[in-house]
């Protein structure tokens, strides 16, 4: 009976942690309220002088949820934007005005108006499949009005900021640029057409360029493109190859082509991250799936988008991008294993026009209802499937060009095979060696990638089958890698090659990885540092915490043990004499509040955004140390299985087994997993469960079952809460 009951308490706390997001796949209701009524030639006067300014909107809301002050301006280049339309790309900045001002924690908002796009859904259909493999803006649509008036429906943007960096890179502040030809003319430099990547001796010359988005970080991106175009062989330390390598494999495989691998100077972000190197980031996919042509010889047939070549523009030598990545043949095995990844993942099985044809059942009464289209309601339906004004069908360009992609000689050679990883390890010992291995068939070279943290780039050691490293016998088809491991729980993958092409393991790494719990029988064994209503103190305060397990068959007295969040001062609070029990757990509250209360409190509070705990024993030995980034509110990031397995966010277990039904993959939290529409009465479609799939309803039984996607009609169901559980991801939805 106490179990049934804690389960269902659990569920209760995923309902109060599942509020809706912005972003979240749907219809967003925005009403903005201007004093001036003349808001519309305003704007245009803005986008004309080019200079930054906002009007400024007396009130927004977004959701009903309401916003003062609000700083607004025309955005998009001179085909989205035309001063004679009524629906113009919008640029939403909350915060303009008020410092801080935001909804749910994000401050600006990008609204396209789909004047390229007969169906309505390429933008959120190429950021929506982007995110399971690189760093993406998430999106959504929104019906805007202006002043009680409809102007129609948009596509809904998150920026690409220190937000968005933070997200994915858990840096604010590092050197930032939006890669845009900026038609500057700068005195000494160069007159020419822009290249990708061009390096300039003077860094004057970059404003040509790039748009900087940090403060006085020139120098870094000339050192960065130095060694891009000069000293290619040490690009690894200068440049992310691996998200590099997802983006360029994405845009070619979707034939999105108003970016750089098409040799177009724009439609991408650089950032350098805390490692010292730069990765691109993906943008503007509003004419991807064959909508943008130019650059392609005239005139462009449908056959020439099926059939690009998977290493379009590997001999311009003008494009640093591709004539130097493509020229090494292992970043060429790596790119094609990765667009093979999403090419068998999201194309080879309908995902990707399954999700086109839900994003269009989602908008279809605001399309209908739209009073300013740029194309006809039959263009909207027909889009997706067929040409439309010159537009290619989304579903007409991808079923020939993943069949054309096929059978091509890079697609139908045979890759290794790497299985059999180091199962029999569930968990080792802290500052222990460690052989990490893994069967490794049809294999000439391989190699294992391992860091501790989220925010360290990925160390690379060659893997070896000689029977020296860990690996058994030689010649047995084992392969070995040995690491000295640390406290920390090690995240690691593997790469493997032949002469005719390469794979990872797991396919979505660097993005994706496996993981190896570091502990010993006293454990950091779960930890909030969002608890905004989860759990009170004895104080009836909902601060952080952080809580101990103790695996041992006997107690152990703490006097002495400090707990800490900063590497650099590991005794910043100390225990006192306090004893946790055989198998039992000790809670830590992170607060500042010291001796000043009842119960155990630190004279600190952690950081949602990044921390590291570290828990040491009084001769300065680190016990265990974990690691996390972007903690959700009132999630749990906890040890599952209890005691020994490896971190993953959960509805928190206060006090008790952390129970692995409970856990939520970290990747959910950036909507890997999504439902919609959300909330349903009819049919709901899901998208991102890989894994064989149950839901269960608020009293924790299951209801239904399945494996991938699917449209599931709930026409039938009761009315209430349901829980979709696949894997190690949870995601609620509404039946209304």
């Amino acid at each position: 009976m106490t179990k049934f009951f804690l389960f269902i308490s659990l569920f209760f706390i995923s309902f109060n942690s599942y509020s809706q997001d912005v972003f979240d796949l749907g219809v967003r209701q925005i009403e903005i309220f201007f004093n001036e009524p003349n808001w519309d030639d305003s704007l245009d006067i803005y986008f004309a002088n080019n200079n930054g300014e906002r009007l400024i909107a007396d009130s927004i809301l977004i959701d009903g949820i309401a916003d003062q002050n609000v700083g607004i301006k025309y955005r998009g280049n001179n085909t989205s934007y035309n001063a004679s339309n009524i629906k113009n790309p919008i640029n939403i900045k909350l915060d303009y005005i008020n410092n801080g001002q935001s909804i749910d924690g994000y401050n600006v908002l990008k609204l396209s108006n789909n004047f390229h796009d007969p169906s309505l859904v390429r933008e959120v259909l190429a950021y929506t499949i982007a995110r399971n493999y690189m760093p993406a803006p998430k999106s959504t649509y929104a019906n805007v009005f202006v002043d009680g008036v409809l102007i129609g429906l948009f596509t809904c943007v998150q920026s690409i900021d220190e937000d968005f960096t933070n997200e994915h890179f858990y840096e604010r502040n590092g050197p930032f640029f939006k890669v845009e030809s900026t038609n500057a003319i700068v005195s000494g430099c160069p007159t020419s057409p822009l290249g990708i990547l061009e390096y300039y001796s003077d860094t004057n010359c970059y404003v040509r360029a790039y748009e900087m988005e940090s403060s006085e970080d020139w120098t870094d991106l000339g050192e960065f493109l130095d060694t891009l175009n000069n000293h290619f062989t040490h690009i690894e330390n200068v440049m992310d190859i691996d998200r590099t390598l997802w983006m360029m494999a994405y845009e070619n495989l979707i034939v999105a082509l108003d970016a750089p691998i098409n040799s177009v100077p724009q439609n991408f972000y650089l950032f350098k991250d805390n490692n010292g190197r730069f990765s691109p980031i993906l943008w503007d996919m509003k004419q991807a799936f064959g909508t943008f042509t130019n650059g392609l010889p005239a005139p462009v047939q449908n056959s020439d988008l099926i059939e690009l070549d998977v290493f379009h523009e590997i001999s311009n030598t003008q494009n640093n991008l591709t004539s130097k990545i493509f020229t090494v043949d292992r970043y060429r095995k790596m790119y094609i294993a990765h667009m093979r990844t999403i090419l068998n993942e999201q194309f080879v099985n309908n995902n990707y026009s399954n999700l086109a044809l839900s994003l269009q059942s989602e908008i279809d009464n605001q399309v209908s209802s739209d009073p300013n289209p740029f194309f006809s309601y039959a263009d909207f339906i027909s889009a997706t499937t067929n040409t439309v004004s010159n537009n290619i069908g989304i579903s007409e360009l991808m079923s020939d060009r993943v069949a054309f992609l096929q059978n091509l000689s890079e697609f139908t050679v045979s890759p290794p095979v790497i299985s059999d990883l180091t199962n029999t390890l569930t968990s080792v010992l802290p500052f222990t060696t460690v052989n990490i291995t893994a069967s490794i068939s049809n294999s000439t070279y391989a190699y294992l990638g391992y860091r501790y943290k989220f925010a360290d780039k990925f160390e690379k050691l060659e893997m070896y089958d000689d029977g020296l490293h860990g690996d058994g016998i030689a010649g047995d088809g084992v392969f070995g890698a040995t690491i000295n491991v640390d406290a920390r729980d090690v995240q690691y993958y593997f790469y493997a090659e032949n002469n005719d092409a390469g794979v990872f393991s797991p396919e979505r790494a660097e993005k994706e990885f496996h993981q190896l719990a570091v502990v010993g029988g006293l454990v950091i064994n779960e930890i909030m540092a969002g608890n905004s209503n989860s759990v009170a103190d004895q104080n009836g305060e909902y601060d952080d915490w952080v809580e101990l397990y103790n695996g041992n068959n006997f107690s152990l007295n703490l006097n002495g043990y400090y707990l800490s969040d900063s590497e650099n001062d590991l005794t910043k609070w100390t225990f006192p004499n306090v004893t946790i029990g055989a198998n039992d757990y000790l809670v830590i509250w992170c607060d500042t509040a010291g001796t000043t209360q009842s119960g155990l409190h630190t004279t600190y509070r952690l950081s949602a955004d990044q921390e590291e705990v570290y828990l040491t024993s009084p001769t300065g030995i680190l016990i265990d140390a974990v690691h996390y980034v972007n903690m959700p509110s009132d999630l749990g990031y906890a040890r599952v299985p209890n005691g020994y397995g490896t971190m993953q966010y959960q509805q928190h277990t206060f006090l008790s087994n952390n129970q692995p039904f409970t856990a939520v993959d970290s990747e959910f939290i950036k909507s890997k997993i999504e439902v919609f529409p959300n909330p349903s009465k009819n049919i709901i479609t899901i998208t991102g469960a890989k894994f064989l799939s149950y839901i269960f309803n608020i009293m924790g039984q299951q209801i239904y079952s399945f494996k991938g996607d699917q449209k599931i009609d709930i026409s039938s169901w009761n009315n209430g809460v349901y829980f979709i559980k696949s894997d190690n991801s949870v995601v609620k939805f509404i039946k209304n």
